[in-house]
């Protein structure tokens, strides 16, 4: 059951960024799931609600969005079709998985009490929440997070 460790490292990267935001609490979070990450939704989601109640993600809603996996070709980038054999019949090479394994924290909502950022001009100070997009690849590797604020209208 390794989802509880990816519940865990997501609570922890959510935090690390609703609380660089000065959020007071989290609304939503965005992952997308690859079928063939290994990941079981429910037991995501199980692990999910059992973990969030000590956190900024205690009323949470979490939207898995699925991902299924698709092959192309290295060489000419032709896309293979689910259920066939994964060479292309073009230039012989073996498919290369394009995605379906990803476990990707997409985005987040988050309620602020006051506007945090560097460009506050931008942002009217009367926004009550805003969204995070941010990139998270949880236990097959690291990709690097990026993160970038949205205003939001209330």
């Amino acid at each position: 059951m390794h989802e509880y460790s990816i519940v865990q490292a997501l609570l922890e990267q959510v935090d690390h960024h609703a609380r660089a935001q000065g959020a007071s609490r989290v609304r939503r979070l965005y992952v997308r799931i690859g079928e063939l990450s290994g990941v079981e939704v429910p037991l995501l989601s199980l692990a999910y609600a059992t973990f969030r109640e000590p956190t900024l993600c205690a009323d949470a809603e979490l939207l898995v969005k699925p991902v299924p996996a698709r092959w192309r070709c290295p060489g000419c980038d032709r896309a293979m079709r689910r259920g066939n054999v994964l060479r292309c019949p073009d230039c012989a090479r073996p498919a290369r998985l394009a995605e379906g394994d990803e476990i990707v924290l997409d985005r987040i909502e988050l309620e602020v009490d006051r506007c945090v950022t560097p460009a506050a001009a931008e942002i009217p100070r009367s926004c009550r929440w805003r969204s995070i997009r941010t990139s998270w690849l949880g236990t097959i590797g690291a990709r690097g997070t990026t993160a970038r604020t949205f205003a939001s209208t209330a």
